[in-house]
Formats: structure tokens, sequence, C-alpha cells
């Protein structure tokens, strides 16, 4: 097993219970819902399918499980009730996968899917499918009969897309390891139609990233296209300051209408940000710092800068304030910076620890002085603080650097080797099932 990580078969996870955090019973795992990939690559595994006791289906990104065991699915607690709708890139893994027959690629033999088996990636938060267990001959799963074994997912066909495939699926598999700006380039070329179609095909997540680097009007093209629903998930996903920046461009309407649609305390973050003029420290914050109290370790300092969730920017230092340590928080008492806390010993308290010579913004703030504090004092984030003394958020240096640039900077063609991911395609590579590459989407 790599990296230790316990495989588990799917089929022992039907049925079995989803319990949040403190032991409360969420509801029961239906099934599995996973994304296929070209090149006979194992499938992603994206969440599950769970049934509250109402009755209703509800998807659980894989994002939110923090445990998976054969008896039990341990959850954040914190899930999206609204109901489960399987997407086009999307296959279920008890209901579309198994009994299925497939072919052995060594043999060319055929052969019927009896069950999957998982495994979490090591050092992410990644599950795969990464093996198959199928009987040999043309009974299926109620005939007991023919030799049955375990083979990697990669050893049989009959699962994976066709990489001459039209559509969202395939050209969403071919550019799945883009980091989110390539992606972004990739959709902001095509057509208006072709656009809307793979980003109804993203998951919440993904599509979250992307949006956060397209140009307004893309931006706003593709959150109109979308489900409202979908559409208030979405912005969920989005980093608050993003997602305020997004609805501030549509009418006050609609925009109360998303946000009526959001869960409260998303939209209450972005109803924050929204009574702050854009082009100030106010507008251009995040609600969503590491903050800490004073009497929080080093230790407890470098396990919330670990979290993979977070930009280098946002990770770079941690905010020690007074209870509540949600923003807009108790009184702000100073930064500890991450190199600083490399420099002392893990149960040294932050509180011993931090600096509080470095002057905080005012969220009224102008955007060309803070520029002139980042430039002055060598920072990737800095930390907004009202009159009161609370720590309402922090603005990075990505932040200022995006209202700084011509709204046109997205259109620059960056070289291949740098700007790309490794993949199977670069941001300036012809898309699948777009004959001739970008240009001749439009």
């Amino acid at each position: 097993m790599a990296g230790g990580a316990p495989r588990i078969f799917v089929s022992h996870l039907s049925g079995v219970a989803a319990f949040d955090p403190n032991g409360d019973q969420v509801g029961r795992v239906r099934d599995l819902v996973a994304m296929l990939r070209l090149g006979n690559r194992p499938p992603r595994l994206l969440g599950l399918v769970v049934e509250l006791h109402t009755r209703r289906r509800i998807f659980l990104p894989m994002t939110r499980v923090t445990g998976v065991e054969s008896g039990q699915v341990i959850t954040t607690g914190v899930v999206n009730m609204r109901r489960f709708e399987q997407r086009p890139t999307e296959r279920l893994v008890l209901g579309e996968l198994l009994d299925r027959r497939v072919t052995l690629v060594e043999t060319g033999e055929e052969v019927t899917v009896l069950d999957v088996a998982i495994q979490q990636l090591p050092s992410r938060r990644e599950w795969e499918i990464d093996k198959v267990f199928v009987r040999k001959g043309k009974g299926g799963a109620l005939r007991r009969r023919g030799e049955t074994l375990t083979v990697e997912w990669s050893a049989v066909t009959g699962f994976t897309l066709e990489e001459q495939a039209q559509g969202a699926e395939s050209l969403l598999a071919t550019f799945e390891q883009l980091r989110p700006a390539d992606l972004a380039n990739v959709l902001h070329h095509l057509s208006p139609k072709r656009r809307a179609e793979v980003a109804g095909a993203l998951d919440d997540d993904r599509l979250a990233d992307v949006l956060e680097e397209l140009p307004e009007d893309d931006q706003i093209e593709i959150l109109g296209k979308l489900k409202e629903e979908r559409a208030a998930d979405v912005l969920e996903a989005m980093d608050p300051d993003d997602a305020a920046d997004l609805l501030s461009e549509l009418p006050e309407q609609d925009q109360e209408r998303l946000l009526a649609l959001m869960r409260p305390r998303d939209a209450a973050d972005v109803r924050r940000l929204l009574a702050y003029e854009e082009r100030t420290a106010g507008g251009l914050m995040t609600t969503e710092p590491i903050v800490l109290r004073p009497d929080a370790t080093v230790a407890d300092a470098l396990a919330r800068v670990r979290q993979q969730d977070l930009s280098p920017a946002l990770a770079a230092q941690v905010y020690v304030c007074r209870p509540p340590e949600e923003t807009p928080t108790g009184k702000y008492l100073g930064t500890v910076h991450f190199q600083r806390l490399l420099r002392e010993p893990p149960a040294t308290l932050v509180g011993r620890v931090v600096d509080t010579d470095l002057r905080p913004l005012a969220p009224e703030t102008a955007l060309p002085d803070v520029t002139s504090f980042f430039a002055a004092y060598d920072m990737v984030a800095a930390p907004v603080v009202d009159d009161s003394g609370s720590l309402l958020g922090a603005v990075t240096v990505d932040d200022v650097l995006d209202h700084l640039l011509p709204e046109d900077w997205r259109e620059t063609e960056f070289p291949a080797d740098t700007a790309a991911a490794p993949g199977p395609a670069s941001a300036s590579a012809p898309a699948p099932g777009v004959p001739g590459g970008d240009h001749a989407a439009h």
C-alpha cells in the first residue's frame, strides 16, 4: 500500500453511517462519486452520496471527510444540505462501475467487475480508485463460478474516457493537472457555449479556483449560466474577497438573491466585504486569515500553517488575538511570522514571540498606501484592524497585484515551460475537442 494508507473496498462502505466530529449521525453512505480520467489513470474519488434521515441524498466532498473505515465515515460536520445532482463528468461507483463487463489488458479476456478499492494518496487529502476485483467467465456477481482476482486499475479497459471523445469530459480530463490560472486561460479562449459546458462540468471547488483567475466579464457570464443554487455553492467555495468582488459587479437584486442562498456564515463574510470600497484594504482583504489566541503554542501555529488549502501568502504569518478567534476578532495583539515560528521550540506560547512593532492597516486605507506598505516592509500579507482594535482580515500580495496590473494582464502569453503544470498539455496547446486549439473556438 502506497505510503501505508489503508485500502478499502467500496462494497464495505455501502450503507455505513456517516458521523460528525461530535459522534452524531449525519446519514448513511449510498454511493461514491468518482471522475474518470484519460489513459487508464486511476479515477479520482470526488465524494460520497449520503442519505439523510429525511431520505434526501446530498453530496459530501472528500475534502470534508476526515476518516473512512469499513464501519463508519467521519466528517468535518460541515455539509451542504442541497440535493445531490450528478454531473456529466461524474460516475457513481456502486451504481455504474460495479457489474460492468471490462477487458483484461494482458489477455484480452472479458471479466465482470465485482468490487473496486479506494486508497488515500500520501500527504494529500485526495483519494483514488486503485484496484479492481473481477471475476472471469460470463457469470455476474450472483453467479458463483469462474476465477476471481484483484488487479490494478490500469490492468483493465472499458472504464476510462476515450482520447478522441468530444465534450467536457475529455477536455477536463486532459487539463486536470493544470493550475487554476492556466485552466482559466483555456476557458477564456473558448467560445461562450463551450466555456459554459466546461464550467458546468467542473466540481464546485475547482470552478471556484478557476473563476478567481478569470476576467470579470467571464466570471459574470459563467455565473449567470449556472443554476442559482449551484452559483451559490460556487460562491461559498471561493475566497470571500473574490466572491465579494464578483458579486459587486452584479445588480443589487441578484446579489441579495445569491447571498440568501449561501450558508449564513459565508454570506455574512461576503456582506462585510461588500461594505468597503473595492480599492481599499477592507475591500482587498480576506476574512479567513490564521488567527490564534496568545496561549496557543508554536506547534499549534505550525499545524495551522501546514494546512494545504492555505495560499502561501496567508500561510506566511499568523495573527494573535483575544477571543473570539473568528473575524472580526477580539483585541488584535500582533503578528508572528512563519520564519520566527521555525526558530522557536514547539511548546513556546505564540503570545511570547508576537511582533507588536508592525502597525496594521486600517480598513479604509487606499490601494496606493497599501502598496507602499507592502513595499516598505517587504510583506506578503498584512493585518487589517478597525478602530476598536479588532482584526477584520488580512490583505495578501496577490490581491494587491491583481488590482495594480492592467485589466488585460491575463491576456499575457507566458512561456509554456513555466506557465503550465506537468501534465498531458499546456495552457497554450490545442485543446482536445477544439480543432486547431483555442483560437478555433472563436
